[in-house]
């Protein structure tokens, strides 16, 4: 049975993204890999192709009014709408969108407050978790949610079950459904550690192919023009493939992981120095999914390539600054070196389905062989790897593109020095508590974290209840109310919500001075090693980070707040130094960026980083006019720090010492920036 006809855009008709696709299949028939995540630039069709998914998905047979989808054959036995008879019914496969801006309770559910309160009843309201079961659970930008529920959909995706600890709840329900999250690298990584426990991993760029950029642009802009039609056309793929989906899922459990694709698995895995066992899980699972998908019963080489492909280049990476992406060359290599795959399936073999026989995972080879414009799976499976290593496009080329030709108006050209090894750089925070966006730096009032005190609740607003300030609010009106006896007769409006203080990200914006009077390169290389290990922080705390430089003639944002830390260390290595000190024109740079990042993101609070020797030589009154832009910046309450960078020989003017007074920041000297090193304040500067 299909479910009814849908104007959405086919999946067999997305042009040039036929990993994404394979990807996608293979989750699509084993669950068990854990996932997609597709990071790419933005307009790149990855949401398109994400939601014409459930358009091809089997559609499932559910139990009338049960929140869980239970399966009517095999219903779930702890099931909170159970104990289910009769005749199920079926509905197509339900694909769940998860905001960026959703809570854990919205997430895992919650407790029902007035059944709680008022009749001492412990309801449970299921979660989108719950809703997902058996379906597809889309996250759009996952690099921007929560850690700990990304942590949280995670456990649910590997384990299959959702289970809820909280306010009085114990519940353990079904959460089987295929992950798919999607993220654009330029607005921040996610943490290598959460990066693991997704199963796949595809990057996505735009085509730099003439032709095949005009065949995208042709079918959007045909589907378009008349959805309908379009759709039609491609209802013979779709349904084909939608079949061979199902095929595939039957076939799964037959599919024999033989000992030695084991070993090659495992050989592979470990010449690319992962760590940890899910590499190697996940892509024997794969290959299990990919030879089911091919139509093999025995996994083969160009099974195990196909799963290493998708599987391994993001848990490859050893410094937390460095893109995933995988060599195609050494990947190749790997493969040669390795013991292949015997044809015989009789090679000892440790059960169907793969290690354990867990139930087997299905391979990728041709998300839409029956497309009339191409086979997916030939094109997927039978690549040629080392011709595809230097196309446009790939992880190593985007990262030499980002690096090159774009900051304009920067420091003059000059020497260009790098940075050492990155060290724990002290905690740099706004002193005052805030009330912005969930993160790792400065106090602030979050969802999580102690409980400081309370407040009423707007509207039906969800949340976790002060139990004793809603009994306080409610114990008045009890007489008013009718209420004799023992008890208590609850409102809505009685209901109050904890207010915990937790911490916030903040927005970190440096200000770098680059200019000649910098000193030596030896300095300046100690300078971009503090401001490393600095960005280091930002990256491990959340946060959103700016560089602004300024030297020469001119101050310039060299990198507008963004998310991608990777970035901003990237433009400061390529950063040269050089010039006179334009330090008023570098304040009023930072002061401008901060204005527009408000407008922009009004809850995240400013942390401006100033890192200067105090010097001004640029223009007339230079250091007069530096000290009047640092006033402007203290009456608007923008929280700074001053490294102060001057060197120790000789003799040292103080000249960012006064700076910080001036601003009433922080004064760090750039040697205490690592943590554990004295700090000296600006009135200990004084007194010196």
């Amino acid at each position: 049975m299909r479910p009814a006809a849908s104007t959405g855009f086919p999946f067999t008709a997305v042009v040039g993204m036929e990993d994404l696709q394979l990807a996608l299949i293979l989750a699509a028939i084993s669950p068990a890999i854990g996932g997609v995540l597709i990071r790419g630039e933005k307009g790149t069709a990855k949401s398109t192709a994400v939601r014409a998914l459930t358009e091809i998905l089997p559609p499932v047979d559910v139990v009338p009014g049960c929140r869980f989808s239970c399966d009517p054959e095999r219903p779930d036995a702890d099931c909170l709408d159970g104990p289910h008879t009769g005749e199920g019914t079926v509905r197509p496969a339900r694909l769940v969108e998860l905001p960026v801006g959703a809570t854990e309770d919205r997430v895992l559910g919650s407790l029902h407050l007035e059944k709680a309160l008022a009749e001492g009843v412990t309801a449970y309201e299921p979660g989108l978790l719950a809703a997902a079961n058996r379906g597809l659970l889309y996250v759009d930008e996952v690099n921007l949610l929560h850690d700990h529920l990304v942590d949280v959909l995670l456990d649910a995706a590997a384990m299959g079950r959702a289970t809820v600890e909280r306010d009085g709840v114990s519940v353990t329900h079904p959460a089987r459904f295929v992950l798919v999250g999607t993220m654009n690298p330029e607005e921040g990584e996610l943490r290598p550690q959460l990066l693991d426990r997704f199963g796949l991993t595809v990057d996505v760029v735009a085509s730099r192919d003439p032709a095949v950029r005009v065949e995208v642009m042709r079918a959007r802009l045909t589907y378009e023009a008349g959805p309908e039609g379009f759709v039609a056309r491609y209802d013979g793929p779709q349904r084909k493939l939608a079949e061979r989906i199902v095929k595939a899922r039957d076939l799964l459990s037959e599919v024999i992981l033989t000992d030695s694709a084991l070993r090659q698995i495992a050989e592979i895995c470990a010449s690319f120095d992962v760590d940890g066992m899910r590499a190697d899980l996940v892509t024997a699972r794969t290959a299990v999914a990919h030879a089911a998908w091919s139509g093999r019963t025995v996994v083969e080489v160009e099974d195990v390539r196909a799963a290493a492909k998708l599987a391994l280049p993001h848990r490859k990476r050893r410094n937390p600054f460095d893109a995933p992406g995988l060599d195609d060359d050494q990947l190749e290599e790997a493969i040669n070196n390795s013991t292949p795959p015997p044809t015989d399936p009789d090679d000892n073999p440790p059960g169907p389905g793969g290690p354990g026989g867990s139930g087997g995972e299905a391979d990728a080879g041709d998300p839409a062989a029956d497309s009339p414009d191409r086979d997916l799976a030939q094109d997927s499976a039978d690549r040629d790897l080392a011709d595809s290593a230097g196309q446009p496009g790939s992880a190593e080329d985007r990262s030499g593109d980002s690096e090159s030709g774009e900051r304009p108006g920067a420091a003059p050209v000059g020497d260009v020095v790098g940075s050492s090894s990155p060290y724990k750089a002290r905690l740099l925070s706004v002193q005052s508590a805030g009330a912005g966006v969930a993160g790792r730096r400065s106090r602030a009032i979050t969802e999580v974290g102690r409980v400081v005190g309370d407040r009423a609740r707007a509207g039906r607003e969800s949340g976790r209840p002060h139990l004793l300030a809603t009994i306080r609010s409610a114990a008045p009106h009890q007489r008013a109310r009718g209420r004799v006896g023992a008890g208590l007769t609850v409102r809505s409006s009685d209901v109050r919500l904890a207010v915990r203080e937790g911490r916030e990200g903040n927005l970190v914006l440096f200000c770098v001075d680059a200019s000649g009077s910098m000193g030596t390169k030896k300095r300046m290389g100690e300078v971009k090693t503090a401001i490393v290990s600095l960005l280091l922080d930002a990256y491990q705390r959340r946060d959103t980070v700016g560089l602004v430089t300024f030297g020469g003639a001119t101050a310039t944002v060299v990198l507008p707040p963004t998310g991608s830390v990777e970035t901003a260390v990237r433009r400061l290595e390529s950063l040269p130094t050089g010039g006179r000190t334009p330090l008023a024109e570098g304040l009023l740079q930072a002061a401008e960026a901060l204005r527009i990042a408000a407008i922009r993101d009004p809850r995240r609070r400013p942390l401006l980083v100033l890192v200067t020797d105090g010097r001004a030589t640029y223009g007339d009154n230079a250091f007069a006019r530096a000290r009047q832009a640092a006033g402007w910046l203290a009456q608007h309450g923008i929280a700074t720090v001053v490294v102060d960078c001057e060197p120790h020989r000789g003799v040292r003017l103080g000249l960012a010492g006064e700076l910080a007074a001036d601003l009433g920041a922080e004064y760090l000297d750039l040697g205490d920036v690592a943590a554990g090193n004295l700090v000296r304040t600006v009135t200990e500067r004084k007194v010196a």
